[in-house]
C-alpha cells in the first residue's frame, strides 16, 4: 500500500460567511506527481496555502509527512519546498548570489553551482534574474524550490507563458525531480500537462472536490459513458509538429 505523504481531513476554510473551502478530503502519496487542478476560485491555491502553511485554517486535519499542521507548522516548513515568483527575486545579485542568500534564510550548506546543473543553468550563473528567458526564469524559480532538499514540492502553474519547447523541457526536470524522490504537487489550467505529468488529479469547483483518480481512468471513464470527440484525435498535435520542427534538444529559452 502507498504511503500518504500529505493528509487532508474535512478542511475547511471561510471567510466571514463564504466558505472557500467545502470540507475536502484527500490524500498524496509519497513520490508521485499530484495535480490539484480547478476553474479560477474553486478553492484550490487555498487549499494549498494552509498545507504549505501560508494560511490559516478553518478547521479540518492536515498532517504533512506524520506532523500535524496544529502542532508543528515549522516542522513542515522545513521539509517542503514553494515556488517562488520571479518578482521576488532581488534584481541585483546573480543566479549564484540568489541561491547563496536564499541558502542562508534556510540554515543550509549548498553548492550553487551544483543546483543549477540540474536546471540547466550553470552558463547564466552570473546572470541577473531580469536576464533571463521566461523558460530559463521558471526553471531558476524551480530550482530555489530545492534548495532546503524538501520532501514535498509546491508548483504553481509552472509553465504560463512558456513556448512549447520550453514547457516540454520543464516537464522534464518535473519528472525527474519526482524520479529522484521529492513529491510534487501542481496546480494547472493546461490539460495537456496535467495528463501528461500526474499520476492522480483531484478537481475541485466552487469549494469542492468533484472527482479524484488518475487521468487515464478519468478519461477511460467518460469515454466508457458514451463521451466522443466531435473531430476524430489524430495520433499527434500541432505542439507535436512544433516539437518536431524546432528540435528536443534543450535550448537557451
Amino acid at each position: 500500500m502507498q504511503k500518504p505523504i500529505i493528509e487532508v481531513k474535512d478542511l475547511v476554510k471561510s471567510y466571514d460567511n463564504f466558505n472557500a473551502v467545502k470540507s475536502i478530503s484527500f490524500n498524496v502519496y509519497q513520490g508521485e506527481i499530484f495535480g490539484l487542478l480547478g476553474p479560477n476560485g474553486a478553492g484550490k491555491s487555498t487549499t494549498l496555502e494552509v498545507i504549505e502553511t501560508l494560511r490559516e485554517k478553518t478547521s479540518g486535519t492536515v498532517i504533512v509527512d506524520g506532523i500535524d499542521l496544529d502542532e508543528n507548522p515549522g516542522a513542515i516548513k522545513k521539509i517542503i519546498g514553494v515556488q517562488l515568483q520571479s518578482s521576488g527575486f532581488y534584481p541585483g545579485l546573480n543566479l549564484l548570489e540568489l541561491i547563496k542568500l536564499f541558502a542562508g534564510l534556510y540554515n543550509k550548506t549548498v553548492d550553487p553551482f551544483e543546483l543549477l546543473k540540474k536546471v540547466n543553468l550553470v552558463d547564466k550563473a552570473k546572470s541577473k534574474s531580469k536576464e533571463l528567458s521566461g523558460g530559463q526564469r521558471q526553471r531558476f524559480s524551480i530550482a530555489t524550490t530545492l534548495i532546503n532538499q524538501p520532501k514535498i514540492i509546491f508548483l504553481d502553474e509552472p509553465t504560463t507563458g512558456l513556448d512549447p519547447q520550453a514547457r516540454r523541457n520543464l516537464w522534464d526536470l518535473i519528472r525527474e525531480i519526482r524520479d529522484n524522490g521529492t513529491t510534487v504537487i501542481i496546480t494547472t489550467h493546461y490539460m495537456d500537462e496535467a495528463e501528461q505529468l500526474c499520476d492522480r488529479i483531484a478537481i475541485m469547483d466552487e469549494g469542492k472536490i468533484i472527482k479524484l483518480d488518475s487521468p487515464d481512468k478519468m478519461i477511460d471513464e467518460l469515454v466508457a459513458g458514451g463521451f466522443e470527440r466531435p473531430k476524430q484525435v489524430k495520433a499527434a498535435n500541432l505542439e507535436d509538429v512544433f516539437i518536431h520542427l524546432t528540435g528536443k534538444e534543450m535550448r537557451d529559452e
